[in-house]
């Protein structure tokens, strides 16, 4: 089978790294096509993956709109030219593409406030597949849902090991204790409006953090002078590694705070978006595993009372496991859903309960 795969965000590499190899290791072809933004292209290149991109991601709404025809037009132009059988993205083109060629197209997704990208997205594609604990309502003709996180696609012990190598690139070793601490740049069409911990609190969660461990910045904005010597530097397809060490994860990222908890590394996760997500309630209401608050001095306080618990650590390994125990293997999933389609929409529809 020939399968067009469309990545906007490095997140998606890495969602996609396992599934594809698998796929490839099945005897499919693939067509990666990617939005260059940030660091996904680099990832691609580090995991080897061939890919074309179709354009680069924009920051406003008018430059976004625009950049929805000329990225459609390449992504076309790049299908007629592989002859895909299927194709699967989270972004809007490739259904358009899908419509076009009269081929059908998966789409994925569990970020319930992104309801542009839906409404742009969902009358033109045949399959939307989400998290069991999705909030959004979706067609139910058109709706798988699995039991499980797409992060565990690639945070799954089955596919993760931390590479300690990066301990080394920073300088520490695994006696030494640190913080991660997270920026966003609120670009995305579903962040407009939304905010997460203003410039002089940053300030305060250094002052205070950093009597408990070393603290590393993370962000996708230029930072300050006064920020600049905690700056995290080094490969980003390292970073999942240096995170499972973390003593404590805090920060505006969805996806990271995330991804922190499924490590079973204690997360605070700080935005206006909190109570939107059905993967943060479950993470956290389900298994404690991610504490969220739209409140930044709240969540710094939070956050100082786990750096102050001695057992934070084995409790948070403990939840892990039972989040482990009772999640799908993700990987697994998506590649017998892609391989098995279209049987595999009324498989997994009944057997996911959707």
């Amino acid at each position: 089978m020939r399968i067009m795969i469309g990545i906007g965000h490095p997140k998606q590499v890495h969602i996609w790294k396992n599934i594809v190899k698998n796929l490839i290791e099945d005897g499919h072809e693939i067509k990666i096509l990617a939005t260059d933004k940030d660091v996904a292209v680099d990832l691609l290149d580090v995991y080897g993956f061939d890919y074309e991109t179709y354009g680069r991601r924009t920051n406003s709404l008018a430059k976004k709109a625009y950049g929805l025809v000329g990225h459609t037009l390449n992504a076309l132009s790049v299908a007629k030219n592989f002859k895909p059988d299927i194709l699967i993205a989270g972004t809007p083109y490739l259904a358009y593409v899908s419509k076009i060629l009269r081929k059908p197209h998966i789409m994925i997704t569990d970020t319930e406030h992104a309801n542009l990208v839906y409404w742009l997205t969902y009358p033109f594609t045949d399959v939307i597949i989400t998290p069991s604990c999705f909030k959004g309502r979706i067609n139910p003709k058109k709706h798988v849902a699995f039991d499980g996180y797409f992060e565990l696609a690639y945070l799954h012990p089955n596919y993760f090991t931390p590479d300690p190598s990066v301990l080394d690139d920073v300088g520490l070793s695994e006696d030494d204790k640190f913080i991660i601490i997270r920026f966003v740049a609120w670009e995305a069409s579903h962040d407009v409006g939304q905010s997460g911990i203003n410039n002089d609190m940053a300030v305060e969660y250094i002052s205070k953090l950093e009597r408990y461990a070393r603290v590393f910045i993370s962000s996708e904005v230029k930072l300050g002078s006064d920020f600049e010597k905690y700056k995290l530097k080094i490969p980003p397809e390292k970073f999942h590694s240096l995170l499972s060490y973390a003593e404590l994860y805090i920060g505006e990222s969805g996806a990271i705070s995330a991804e922190a908890g499924i490590l079973g590394v204690p997360s605070v996760y700080v935005s206006s978006l909190v109570g939107t997500m059905g993967n943060f309630d479950e993470l956290e209401e389900r298994y404690g595993l991610v504490y969220s608050f739209q409140d930044s001095k709240l969540a710094l306080d939070n956050a100082l009372e786990l750096l102050e618990d001695k057992n934070t650590h084995t409790k948070w390994q403990k939840k892990r496991g039972k989040m482990l125990d009772e999640k799908m293997d993700v990987t697994k999933f998506m590649t017998e859903f892609i391989e098995d389609h279209p049987d595999s929409f009324e498989k997994y529809k009944q057997r996911c309960g959707t």
